[in-house]
């Protein structure tokens, strides 16, 4: 299995022949290193609604036929738009031929903004994901705050790699990252969501220096890991 960075949120998965593409958020993104007509997917997983991680999501699944797994809400209004999908909630999981899906609770928002007719569309709760293939876990934890119950998704699983947001005022910062990456017990963790805009500037590098057990690992943008 291959799992490589793509700046922001963006997390591509290569694993049982498929490729995977969290949170494709492409257009607009200053930190990716990708093109959304050049990527090509099987699947596209999303953790909540906001632009910045559904980015691209319809264009590209439309391109590539592609399967778009998300918290029910999501689902179906990315359903109604054309796009073949599978709906799921917080505590579910599904074992697809690509591998299992579970999806975690998140503390944020989901919605859809419409500026042009200032309306504000609900998507449903935000989600974290758990994701195994080949004998593998990663967590992506969506956007979030630091919550307890970390706790109890690291007791449970068996973490190979958790992509943590750290970017503070959106999300958690460094500190409590920091402080989920030891709830979380995983092998490696990975910051994201950081410098795309201003007010979520952080030093990825300190952030990944204060973790105990030499665990923490920063990423570049297209750079992957093998698992």
């Amino acid at each position: 299995m291959k799992v490589r960075y793509h700046g922001h949120s963006v997390v591509m998965i290569e694993t049982n022949g498929k490729n995977i593409i969290i949170d494709p958020f492409i257009t607009g993104n200053g930190t990716t290193d990708l093109t959304a007509e050049d990527v090509k997917v099987d699947v596209i997983l999303l953790t909540h609604g906001h632009n910045d991680h559904v980015g691209d999501t319809v264009s590209i699944a439309k391109r590539n036929d592609a399967l778009v797994v998300a918290p029910f809400e999501l689902a179906t209004y990315l359903g109604w738009q054309g796009v073949k999908v599978h709906p799921m909630h917080i505590g579910g999981a599904y074992e697809f031929e690509f591998g299992k899906v579970k999806l975690t609770q998140a503390f944020h928002g989901s919605s859809y903004m419409d500026e042009e007719n200032k309306t504000i569309v609900y998507t449903g709760m935000p989600s974290g994901i758990l994701f195994t293939a080949e004998g593998k876990t990663i967590y992506h934890a969506g956007d979030t705050a630091l919550f307890s119950d970390m706790k109890l998704i690291g007791e449970r699983n068996s973490i190979d790699v958790a992509f943590l947001p750290i970017g503070d005022n959106f999300t958690m910062g460094p500190e409590d990252a920091a402080l989920a990456a030891e709830w979380l017990q995983a092998k490696t963790v990975v910051p994201i969501h950081y410098n795309t805009f201003p007010v979520i500037e952080q030093d990825p590098e300190a952030f990944v220096n204060s973790l105990s057990g030499k665990k923490g690992k920063m990423l570049p943008v297209g750079q992957s890991i093998e698992l």
